[in-house]
C-alpha cells in the first residue's frame, strides 16, 4: 500500500526507504519495528505499529522542538473524522491501534494518508447527530474546501471530540448505532466493528 513507483525511483537514486519490517515490499532498505526511533532532518521519529487497515501498518510520531506541537503521520489508520477500512486486519486490531493513537498528547497534529474529511464528517454526523462541535466542524471544513483550503492537519483533541471511531465509549454513539442496526452492543470493540460496517455501507 502506498509504495507504487518506489522501485523505479531507487533505480535512479540511492536513498533510504523506511518501512515496516513485516512488509512484503522488497523496496524497503531500513526496516522498522514498534518503539524504534529514527532521526530525519534532525527530528526524532518514533515508530508505532498500528495493524488494522493492513497487518504491517506503521505510523510515525514526530517529536518537534518546543513550542511546536508534535506531529503524527497516521497513514490510513486514523483519518480526519474517520478511520481506514479493514483490508487485512480485524476490527479488534484497528480498535486497539486507534486507541493507541488516541493516547498521544492531545495537541498532536495529525497528517493522514488521504483527505476524506467531508465524507467522513457526514457519516460522523449520522452517527452522532446531536454533537454540536461536529456540526460546526463540518460547516467549517465544507467552507475550507470550497475556498480550496485543506482540512488538515487535525489534532488528537479534535478527533476525540468529533470522530465517532474514537468515541465508541460515548453513550450517544452506541445508542444511535443500536437504532441503526437493531442490535445493542456494550463492548467498545463491538461498537467499533458495527460502526465500521455501517460506514462501509454509508
Amino acid at each position: 500500500d502506498h509504495v507504487a513507483g518506489v522501485e523505479q525511483l531507487l533505480a535512479h537514486t540511492m536513498v533510504p526507504v523506511y518501512g515496516p519490517k513485516q512488509s512484503p515490499a522488497t523496496c524497503i532498505t531500513e526496516p522498522l519495528l514498534e518503539g524504534i526511533c529514527i532521526i530525519l532532518h534532525g527530528l526524532e521519529c518514533l515508530i508505532i505499529e498500528v495493524p488494522g487497515h493492513t497487518l504491517d501498518h506503521i505510523a510515525y510520531y514526530v517529536k518537534t522542538p518546543a513550542p511546536q506541537a508534535p506531529i503524527l503521520f497516521s497513514g490510513d489508520t486514523l483519518f480526519a473524522g474517520g478511520c481506514g477500512r479493514l483490508f487485512e486486519g480485524t476490527a479488534e486490531q484497528m480498535h486497539d491501534s486507534l486507541n493507541k493513537l488516541a493516547a498521544l498528547p492531545e495537541k498532536t497534529r495529525i497528517y493522514c494518508g488521504h483527505e476524506y474529511t467531508l465524507a467522513n464528517l457526514r457519516f460522523a454526523l449520522a452517527a452522532e447527530p446531536n454533537n454540536a462541535e461536529l456540526k460546526q466542524r463540518l460547516e467549517n471544513d465544507t467552507k475550507a474546501r470550497a475556498d480550496n483550503r485543506p482540512t488538515l492537519p487535525s489534532t488528537i483533541a479534535l478527533e476525540k471530540r468529533t470522530n465517532p471511531f474514537l468515541r465508541t465509549q460515548v453513550a450517544s454513539v452506541a445508542a444511535k448505532l443500536t437504532t441503526e442496526t437493531g442490535h445493542e452492543d456494550r463492548m467498545s470493540v463491538d461498537i467499533f466493528s458495527k460502526l465500521r460496517d455501517w460506514k462501509d455501507r454509508f
